[in-house]
């Protein structure tokens, strides 16, 4: 008999995909860098993004508790204590929650967002932080995520309507800059149309605003499509 000697990897070289196509969060190489590049360049980017979290969210009043899809490092999910929301984080990939272990307090679940392990209305919300763009099946993931969030689903969202995008399918062909290689960019109208589809029957509204927007600007935040991210809350109100 063959023995296979182990060599020591959270995650085999052969592994090293979900839904049939590699991943960089799937890769040690790039997530053992991701609170890095947070507390670098990004970080003026990521306290825009909360501002527009924490307005669209606030408003539902009745979200006390939340499970964030998609958490990686918790990065966002340690955040939401910070206005009043108990956050339970979710992610598929083990070299993501292997840190996030170390850095958040709270429950920590590995499972797809295509087929969440809970009950009907477990969380009083649901949200997905620039990860989204990276689902397959995305009205399978909304339909998921209606069925275990009872109130609301927030979902932060890199824009189709950037000027970034273009540089970076430009950086991918010269092999550079491996993070959206596999992600699918979206408008507000686009994640509208989405979610119509996957909620059909369902009452429910929709408010978006977008940030993102360049430094030199004389506003940073404003309800035309146009910025680098977007967020988006959609507020379920066919439950009691």
């Amino acid at each position: 008999m063959e023995v296979t000697k182990y060599s020591g990897e959270l995650i085999p070289q052969k592994d090293k995909n979900w839904q049939g196509r590699p991943e960089w969060f799937f890769n040690r190489e790039h997530t053992d860098t991701y609170e890095l590049w947070y507390e670098g360049r990004y970080k003026r980017a990521e306290i825009w993004q909360k501002k527009v979290m924490e307005q669209l969210v606030s408003k539902d009043t009745r979200v006390k508790t939340l499970l964030e899809f998609g958490c990686g490092t918790t990065r966002f999910t340690r955040w939401w204590k910070n206005i009043g929301i108990e956050a339970t984080g979710g992610d598929i990939s083990p070299l993501m929650l292997s840190q996030a272990v170390h850095l958040f307090e709270g429950d920590l679940v590995m499972a797809d967002s295509h087929f969440m392990p809970f009950k009907d209305h477990t969380f009083d919300s649901l949200a997905f932080i620039t990860t989204f763009e990276y689902y397959k099946d995305p009205v399978k993931v909304i339909r998921e995520a209606a069925r275990v969030a009872k109130y609301g689903i927030a979902m932060g969202m890199m824009n189709r309507n950037s000027p970034k995008v273009a540089r970076r399918r430009v950086q991918q062909l010269f092999g550079k800059n491996p993070f959206y290689v596999t992600a699918t960019f979206y408008t507000p109208k686009m994640l509208t149309e989405i979610i119509e589809k996957a909620l059909v029957g369902r009452k429910y509204t929709i408010e978006w605003t977008c940030t993102g927007l360049p430094k030199w600007f004389p506003i940073q935040q404003w309800n035309v499509p146009i910025g680098d991210f977007f967020g988006l809350y959609i507020q379920l109100n066919d439950v009691e």
